[in-house]
């Protein structure tokens, strides 16, 4: 896996290898995640992704988290529970020398955490298909003061969803088995 544009372009991310059964590692795929910072950079909303304070929830390898900070975010917030995952994604974290703009939180995003610090215009959401798991985070995050007001929040999913209450859709967009929900706070 690696960096596919920006900054870090061609970086070469730690290895998923066989990864653990249990985590249910995915990394989202190259064409994927190029396909989704093209939409964000240049699908007609302006550039989401320069100075962006970006959450990267069920973060996984944090491939776009790192994506984002190659194409200039200020920071990523990498929200995993998953020991695997926080190993990568530490791992990652040095490899970039991304330290200082980036930082890991091993915790269940669909769990009660309340958040009086940033509020973040950009996030990721990428949870394990098909466990209603996105629709629970959104939720918590929404409700416990995490999201900004001009939020855009990128879902990952491998069916169609519809817009969990508070947000609204932008586009969706499939790619394979992969569907990319755009989501916005509604107002």
């Amino acid at each position: 896996m690696r960096i596919i544009g920006g900054k870090y372009r061609g970086a070469i991310l730690a290895s998923v290898g066989k990864g653990d059964v249990l985590a249910q590692l995915r990394p989202t795929a190259d064409r994927v995640r190029e396909n989704i910072f093209n939409l964000l950079i240049n699908g007609g909303y302006g550039d989401l992704v320069k100075d962006a304070f970006v959450l990267d929830a069920f973060a996984g390898t944090g491939a776009l988290g790192f994506e984002a900070l190659s194409r200039g975010a200020s920071c990523v917030l990498f929200i995993d529970d998953g020991a695997k995952a926080c190993s990568l994604i530490r791992e990652n974290i040095d490899i970039l020398s991304v330290k200082k703009y980036a930082k890991l939180s091993k915790r269940d995003i669909t769990k009660y955490i309340k958040n009086d610090e940033i509020k973040y215009n950009l996030i990721f959401l990428d949870p394990p298909y098909g466990k209603n798991l996105g629709e629970k985070a959104l939720t918590v995050l929404l409700e416990n003061g995490w999201l900004s007001d001009d939020v855009v929040c990128i879902w990952e999913e491998n069916s169609q969803k519809k817009a969990p209450i508070g947000f609204s859709i932008l586009d969706c967009r499939q790619y394979g088995d992969t569907w990319i929900h755009i989501l916005e706070k509604q107002a």
